[in-house]
């Protein structure tokens, strides 16, 4: 069937070598690990580690971090082996339609659209939130808030979210002016949070109440825990699935493939090391918050300000901490808004590319050498959704659409070594198929563990992306016979 029909490798590889009319090469293995930091520490560790303390793993969410860390490991490593032999824009994409055919690089692809634009969208508006928690409120409600929303203090309706469309539209023209310099700024952003983290991490851990760590589970019949994943070893894996939202934006690095000046050897860099980097962070900090603060308390009071909250509560005389925390959010936010514009964007421009996609998305600027049509496109898709949408964060429908690329992906190498395997790989994903079968293993598991309501969502959009692909891409494909 034609709509299995497989983009060949060779096509893929003399597309990379083509730098006249392809992005311009600026990145380094520094500034990829940069990217991948910038997309990584940011809403998931500050809000996502407390609400999955309080939902389901108690003081184990450190587990919950190794967990999902190790099922991220096995899919990294798959993904720096594609990304190192095939330097193209596109991520998860690019990958499984020269492996898997064309119907299953469409679904991956409209995936990725869910997570990037869409993520994107919700977490400006969370930056909408926290630079007026930051302002003491000086936005008035109306001008920071959809017109679906109402305060429960004084029943003004929202108009409009200015201050997230702001942040939309200032990054994206930071993105379409050029790799480097968006690369640059993400950067000093990274240098911000992170040095904040690490505050945290050293002035918290003198505050840790090692009763707060007993019993490391919940144990079964807590009230509000009666679920089995929502206590013991069950809810470690819940635990799992909503703090995966914190691992998003590794897998962003392999879009910038095509930007990279030696993607063979610094792609893998780039993905593993981001990587590395923010699990060794998520486990340190996921164990000060759990130890200065009693988990019950991020569902009883903390809610998404539970860093914040626990630091003006449990730790007297660094309150100045907690601003810096509220500053380091908004950094955080910052940064994962700018990667994750640059992601949608590239999966855009590089579905275009192929055909599936009207051609305007992979049209280049003449002079900055990025895909600006496509970030223009997906600033006014996010934009909208950061003004008139209520500022629900959605992680965990989010991470369902990167677990389901990664299953892919982890197929797509083992497939790729069974088909072609004397195509030269600059790295190597060891132990295959062990790991890309672990790295299926852990990420089914952890779709599974979310709710039911966010596995019917993403299936609703997959199928209306199929009614997109049958309606254009499929009889606008280059590989169209």
């Amino acid at each position: 069937m034609d709509i299995f029909r497989v983009k060949p490798l060779a096509m893929l590889l003399a597309q990379a070598s083509d730098s006249s009319h392809g992005l311009k090469r600026t990145l380094t293995a520094q500034g990829l690990i940069a990217l991948g930091i910038g997309a990584i520490i940011g809403a998931g560790l500050f809000v996502r580690t407390a609400a999955a303390s309080g939902e389901a793993a108690g003081p184990a969410v450190t587990l919950s971090f190794i967990f999902g860390a190790i099922g991220c490991l096995f899919a990294g490593l798959c993904y720096a082996e594609f990304a190192s032999m095939i330097p193209i824009a596109g991520s998860a994409y690019t990958y499984a339609y020269t492996t898997m055919g064309e119907i299953i690089a469409w679904v991956i692809g409209w995936a990725l659209v869910l997570e990037y634009a869409f993520g994107a969208g919700t977490v400006s508006i969370a930056w909408s939130e926290y630079l007026n928690k930051l302002t003491g409120g000086a936005i008035p409600y109306e001008w920071c808030h959809s017109p679906f929303e109402s305060s429960p203090l004084n029943g003004a309706h929202g108009i409009m979210d200015i201050p997230a469309l702001f942040i939309v539209l200032i990054l994206t023209l930071l993105l379409i002016k050029g790799t480097s310099e968006s690369a640059t700024v993400n950067s000093i952003i990274v240098a911000i949070k992170v040095g904040i983290v690490l505050a945290f991490i050293g002035i918290g851990w003198h505050f840790i109440n090692p009763a707060n760590h007993t019993p490391f589970l919940i144990p079964e019949g807590v009230p509000g825990h009666l679920g089995f994943f929502q206590h013991g070893i069950g809810g470690v894996l819940r635990g799992a699935g909503i703090v995966f939202f914190a691992f998003i934006g590794f897998d962003a690095v392999s879009t910038a493939a095509q930007e990279t000046i030696n993607p063979g050897r610094d792609m893998p860099i780039g993905i593993l090391g981001s990587l590395a980097v923010c699990t060794i962070l998520y486990i340190l900090f996921g164990w000060v918050l759990t130890g200065v603060a009693p988990y019950p308390e991020f569902l009883l009071a903390g809610k998404e300000a539970s860093v914040a909250y626990a630091i003006q509560h449990h730790m007297p005389g660094f309150g100045w901490l907690a601003t810096l925390v509220t500053v380091a959010i908004l950094a955080g936010f910052s940064s994962v808004i700018l990667v994750m514009l640059m992601g949608g964007s590239r999966v855009f421009f590089t579905m275009a590319g192929d055909g599936l996609l009207p051609k305007l998305f992979s049209e280049i600027h003449p002079k900055f050498r990025t895909p600006y049509k496509a970030n223009m496109i997906v600033f006014c898709f996010v934009g909208t959704l950061a003004t008139f949408v209520p500022g629900d964060l959605l992680g965990d429908l989010t991470a369902i659409g990167t677990l389901f690329a990664f299953v892919l992906v982890c197929i797509g190498v083992w497939i790729l070594r069974v088909k072609n395997p004397s195509q030269p790989r600059p790295f190597k994903t060891p132990l295959v198929p062990l790991v890309p079968i672990l790295g299926v293993l852990f990420c089914i598991t952890m779709i599974v563990s979310l709710d039911k309501y966010t596995q019917l969502v993403a299936f609703i959009w997959m199928l209306i992306g199929l009614v997109v692909y049958f309606a254009y891409g499929k009889s606008h494909s280059h590989l169209k016979s």
